[in-house]
């Protein structure tokens, strides 16, 4: 690996980057890892070009010729509901001409796409299907070969669309491992699960894995979000009983943060900020919950949050409202971030306004929790940059069975990481 000369990176070690002494109870990560763009290299290829990536969800392409574009893994790519046959494709968002992208909107829908350079044209199965002066090629070239490259895999679960550009990768299924349980509590709470309109768009002046760790990080959320729970308990909430549950690793890189609700849930659980005019409505929801998936499981879906990270960069945060987030890594110092709220489909117009609110209030541009973590990720990677300190510390909770402001679903996160960068842990 070469290491550019700078003083203000850490310096890449030339042993592990990950270090775990199970004995000691220690767990390190090399701060070279936030902040070495040969890392940041790396990671590009051995972490996203393996992994399954989530696109998108199916609810976003509901008819056929409906399309999104995103950047996956930093590349072009759009996913499309085919018009022939109704199925999901996710293509390579690149002219197989001279290389420029083909769909130029974020979304919507399209019978054909016409490369704006040459107007080479393909449809929704991506066949190559108009070349402008097509007597011009002769007979050499088989433009039956010339369609969009598809993405190597692509497969869905429960709605949720992800692809991966390594042809061998295991079935989406077995990666997703016991990660699985948790996007069936997301999809069983809901009549028919949607993407809604609209997003929450930013960036992050920081490492892309400061926020995989945030996401899922109870340790910080008293101290950091001090405000949103004073503001909670001036409304009536009771926080008496403080925030108890579990962090649990799911395989594969995958971790679950899961603790009872402090605040009210729209699926069925109420709370003062909702007025006294809800009462009866989320009791209404509670009991159908309770009638489809029975008492145990209902209580379940409406008591208690989960911030899910399914590996490497999706995180549902399943808590005051249904959040969908991926971050996606520009260089070693910055990420981009989009979150979509999801509701199930044919919701009630005060029920989907009192949803969207709890989602704007705690995890939207200008909500409660966002702006914090913002600041304290960009502080944190500020800090990597002064140097003096080799290593951050994870090694919460390694004494204990796990609690919910632990560190163990960070460190499942950082031995799957360990494992694609170098290898299995020494």
């Amino acid at each position: 690996m070469t290491v550019t000369n700078d003083p203000t990176r850490q310096a890449v070690p030339s042993g592990p980057l990950v270090e775990e002494d199970r004995e000691h109870h220690r767990f390190r990560v090399h701060r070279s890892t936030m902040t070495s763009p040969d890392i940041f290299a790396l990671e590009i290829e051995r972490v996203f070009g393996h992994s399954w990536l989530y696109v998108g969800h199916e609810s976003e392409i509901r008819e056929p010729g409906d399309f999104v574009r995103r950047p996956v893994g930093n590349r072009q790519v759009f996913m499309i509901r085919s018009k022939k046959t109704g199925q999901v494709n996710v293509f390579h968002n690149s002219c197989t001409h001279r290389g420029a992208m083909v769909c130029r909107q974020d979304k919507g829908n399209a019978k054909v796409f016409s490369c704006f350079y040459h107007a080479w044209s393909f449809n929704t199965d991506g066949e190559l299907v108009g070349v402008p002066d097509r007597d011009a090629y002769g007979h050499g070239l088989d433009f039956s070969k010339l369609g969009l490259r598809p993405v190597a895999r692509v497969e869905s679960y429960r709605g949720f669309v992800f692809a991966s550009f390594d042809p061998e990768i295991v079935d989406l299924v077995e990666y997703l491992a016991d990660a699985r349980e948790y996007l069936d509590l997301v999809v069983d709470s809901m009549d028919e699960p949607e993407i809604i309109k609209g997003t929450n768009q930013y960036a992050i002046n920081a490492n892309w894995k400061l926020l995989a760790e945030n996401s899922i990080d109870g340790y910080h959320a008293v101290s950091t979000h001090d405000t949103y729970f004073k503001y909670l308990v001036a409304l009536g909430t009771d926080l008496a009983g403080g925030v108890a549950g579990t962090a649990k690793s799911l395989g594969n890189g995958h971790a679950v943060l899961e603790y009872a609700a402090p605040w009210g849930r729209p699926v069925a659980k109420w709370e003062p900020l909702f007025g006294e005019g809800a009462r009866e409505e989320i009791a209404r929801l509670r009991e159908d919950l309770v009638a489809r998936h029975g008492a145990e499981r209902a209580g379940r879906m409406a008591d208690t949050n989960r911030n899910l990270l399914i590996y490497p960069n999706l995180v549902i945060n399943d808590i005051m409202a249904i959040t969908v987030r991926t971050f996606m890594p520009v260089s070693a110092d910055r990420m981009e971030v989009t979150a979509w709220e999801m509701a199930p489909r044919d919701e009630l117009p005060q029920l989907r306004q009192r949803r969207l609110d709890s989602f704007l209030t705690f995890l939207g541009p200008g909500g409660f929790a966002t702006p914090d973590d913002i600041e304290a990720l960009e502080s944190c990677q500020q800090g990597f940059h002064s140097g003096g300190v080799e290593w951050n510390d994870i090694s919460r909770g390694m004494a204990r069975d796990p609690l919910a402001n632990d560190e163990e679903q960070m460190r499942a996160f950082w031995r799957r990481w360990n494992e694609q960068m170098i290898g299995a842990m020494r």
